[in-house]
């Protein structure tokens, strides 16, 4: 069985283990009324429209 030579140091574990922690950007999609960006499945804040439909009264 392999034994390691060196130990490994703090950062260099600690570094490995922080790569998993790295959040991805958010999903984003295009209202189709007013072509702004937003977050899928919620109602757009530009236009306040969502599935089809006023949702809300933005003005």
């Amino acid at each position: 069985m392999a034994v390691p030579k060196k130990k490994t140091s703090k950062a260099k574990s600690r570094s490995r283990r922080a790569s998993a922690w790295r959040l991805g950007e958010p999903a984003r999609s295009i209202c189709p009324r007013c072509d702004a960006a937003k977050s899928p499945h919620v109602v757009c804040p530009n236009c306040g429209w969502y599935a089809g439909r006023q949702a809300i009264d933005v003005e």
